[in-house]
């Protein structure tokens, strides 16, 4: 009887150590959540006169630009319409872009205005301010990257330029900088891209030059070992003579065929006529074996070889008019394609600091506040529910 009532009065106290030990556990829940909720309250309270007062103002210097190109301003249409309608000026505008929020263009503005003394300030507020002048590029690059923005317009084909700095003089400063900067770098790429061009195309005429030097050379060459200026006036004048021989033995054999024929063949007339005609005969003969031969010493095989030789130069000679019309055609467009920015609205120089935006501040900090608190008060009613 007495173990029963033993088991008995432990199990008891058993429960109750579980529900005292759930208790604990619940008000310490209670208490954080309740902390949680002071904390929000603290860090909202805290907001109002930083955000009113303690926050440093900073200026915004806004610009708005359009990048051109000089062909396209000497054209018979402005480039704004060929902006608009996302021409060809929309590759240079991204890549300007992206000039103007890169890296390089940071190192380049805080050499020219020294920017890492400006944002690290100690007179300004401690939460907008760089923290460490001395800091490392990426830190400073990223801080950089919350104080400027650049913004293509897909529509309208423009950049929209917009800098924060704690001065109103050093925001418009920054922004004619960029301005300046980005033209001065988009024209350098366009120059090299040009001079590559017209390198190459120098080279070309420099190799046409000397392979027209080459088939002259070959052609001057072959004439004074043929020892011929000109085959094909030598055919022709051989073939004159041909003609000529051919006209006189035909003379001579109609001479001869109107003799008598009672005439003896000794007859001394008879004798010198065929004597001439045999003559003519062998030199006929003799002019035709130098222009055509099975051998190839003949003057019909070097005319055609002289023919190849002049087509080669000749073909030589167009080759080197069209490297050097390409070569003056790319220094002209060297000339013409130059960058040029179009400014649609100068740099600003802000007269009210328009941010920090303090009362929209305010309102949105509070805001985020009570969401904190709601999710915190629900997170404490399911664990209260799940305990009881």
């Amino acid at each position: 009887m007495n173990d029963l009532l033993a088991s008995k009065n432990g199990r008891v106290a058993t429960r109750l150590s579980d529900v005292l030990g759930k208790g604990k556990k619940t008000l310490r829940s209670i208490k954080v959540f309740k902390l949680l909720v002071k904390l929000v309250i603290l860090y909202a309270i805290v907001s109002i006169p930083y955000w009113a007062i303690v926050a440093s103002d900073r200026y915004v210097s806004d610009s708005t630009l359009i990048l051109q190109r000089t062909d396209q301003i000497e054209g018979p249409s402005v480039a704004l319409p060929v902006a608009v309608a996302g021409g060809p000026n929309s590759a240079d505008q991204l890549l300007l872009r992206e000039y103007l929020l890169s890296e390089d263009m940071l190192r380049r503005l805080d050499e020219a205005l020294d920017l890492r003394s400006h944002y690290s300030d100690r007179q300004r507020d401690f939460v907008s301010r760089m923290w460490f002048k001395n800091a490392p590029i990426e830190l400073f690059y990223k801080y950089w990257l919350s104080r400027v923005d650049v913004q293509y317009d897909d529509y309208s084909g423009v950049l929209r330029i917009e800098v924060q700095a704690y001065d109103a003089k050093m925001a418009r400063t920054i922004v004619e900088l960029m301005v300046q900067a980005g033209e001065a770098h988009m024209n350098t790429i366009g120059h090299q891209l040009a001079q590559s061009r017209v390198d190459f195309l120098a080279k070309q005429v420099a190799s046409a030059h000397n392979q027209l030097l080459d088939a002259s050379q070959a052609v001057i060459d072959f004439q004074n070992q043929k020892g011929l200026s000109a085959p094909q006036a030598t055919v022709e004048s051989i073939n004159t003579l041909i003609d000529k021989l051919e006209e006189q033995k035909s003379t001579i054999q109609t001479q001869l065929a109107s003799l008598p024929a009672t005439l003896n063949a000794n007859q001394p007339t008879v004798v010198m006529l065929k004597a001439k005609v045999n003559a003519l005969t062998q030199q006929i003969a003799q002019k035709r074996a130098e222009l055509t031969s099975p051998s190839r010493n003949t003057l019909n095989y070097t005319v055609e070889q002289f023919q190849r030789l002049q087509m080669e130069v000749t073909f030589a000679q167009d080759l080197y008019k069209t490297a050097l019309s390409a070569l003056e055609q790319g220094r002209m467009d060297a000339a013409r394609t130059l960058k040029m920015v179009s400014i649609l609205q100068s740099p600003t120089e802000p007269g009210f600091p328009l941010q920090p935006e303090r009362i929209y501040n305010i309102f949105v900090t509070w805001l985020i506040a009570l969401a904190l608190i709601g999710v915190i008060k629900l997170m404490e009613s399911i664990i209260q529910d799940h305990v009881d």
